[in-house]
């Protein structure tokens, strides 16, 4: 069961006044900082695995152009 806007307010409310202002900017950018990072990874992964696959497939050809020699 999903809370309410009336709800939703509330706990804004608490847990703006348990951090306050300044430390919920830093908390997120923080957490902003930490997403970007976690996505560059994942699309620097998928990158290299692709790399990879290429270099594979480069390499099966070089490897069967000298077996037809």
């Amino acid at each position: 069961m999903m809370p309410g806007p009336f709800e939703l307010i509330i706990i804004l409310v608490i847990v703006l006044l348990l951090f306050g202002g300044k430390r919920l900017k830093n908390i997120g950018g923080d957490l902003g900082g930490a997403i970007k990072g976690f996505k560059k990874s994942m699309k620097d992964s998928e990158n290299d695995k692709l790399n990879d696959k290429d270099e594979i497939i480069e390499a099966k050809v070089v490897d069967s152009e000298k077996d037809k020699k």
